[in-house]
């Protein structure tokens, strides 16, 4: 017996699985790339109370 035809419901959670797996994967790489942007930015120094310095 050979592989039949794939049923409907298969092809409609195929459909589902693909499109939950792409927005993960985007929700994954916004992560990362604010990530990124945080720990990378070089121009970050601790503000100081302008309160303080008076």
């Amino acid at each position: 017996m050979g592989l039949g035809r794939q049923h409907e419901l298969h092809k409609r959670r195929f459909g589902r699985n693909l499109g939950l797996g792409l927005v993960l994967a985007g929700f994954v790489a916004l992560v990362f790339g604010l990530t990124v942007a945080k720990v990378g930015d070089d121009g970050f120094s601790m503000q100081t109370q302008s309160g303080a310095e008076n």
